[in-house]
């Protein structure tokens, strides 16, 4: 009975926390900034973060969540906008490119034990598969060559979703330290989990 408590309690705190974060994307997602077709959006950093304190499953939940509610017509992507008509359009490719940007973010951070560095190259290496998917389809919806593709929808944003990179490391570390320490990550859960079951 009292494994089962923790099991159940476990699934709770994991529902939350993706729905938590599943929020924070919709608070700051439509706090975009326009400087051409693709905005300026803080979409990515929030799933930078959840990768370093949900792990790779959880956080791709919280943002599949977050592309759900969206494509229903809330108001959560860039701009204040929704609809299956903002995934089909010129910039769906890239929310729906974030999908493996956090994957493979995920997949970094724990293949490498949270290693910072090796974490913050896999959210490189996931930015830039999330860049080529959205690019992609940005040309076929929008009709552009890759060259101008490249110039208006990848070049500008690399130095901003390199600083994002940046303080998801310094604040997911921070935060991702004082989790460990009270036991609350996935994985440390699990590990405590195992170890009640074993006792």
């Amino acid at each position: 009975m009292k494994n089962n408590y923790s099991t159940k309690k476990f699934i709770i705190y994991d529902i939350t926390t993706c729905a938590l974060f599943a929020a924070l994307m919709c608070i700051f997602g439509p706090m975009s900034v326009p400087i051409g077709p693709i905005p300026i959006s803080l979409t990515n950093l929030v799933i930078y973060l959840a990768v370093y304190l949900l792990g790779p499953r959880e956080s791709t939940i919280s943002y599949l969540v977050y592309l759900l509610l969206g494509a229903v017509g809330l108001p959560v992507f860039s701009a204040y906008s929704g609809g299956m008509g903002k995934l089909l359009g010129p910039t769906g490719g890239y929310l729906i490119g974030f999908i493996f940007m956090a994957i493979i973010s995920g997949v970094a951070l724990k293949l490498s034990k949270a290693n910072v560095f090796i974490t913050a190259a896999g959210m490189v290496l996931g930015t830039a598969v999330a860049y080529a998917f959205g690019t992609a389809w940005f040309v076929k919806v929008a009709s552009y060559t890759w060259a101008d593709a490249l110039k208006v929808c990848v070049f500008p944003f690399i130095p901003f979703d390199l600083g994002k990179i940046v303080i998801a490391s310094i604040l997911g570390k921070i935060v991702r330290s004082a989790l460990t320490k009270a036991g609350l990550l996935p994985e440390m859960r699990k590990q405590t989990a195992k170890q009640k079951a074993e006792a």
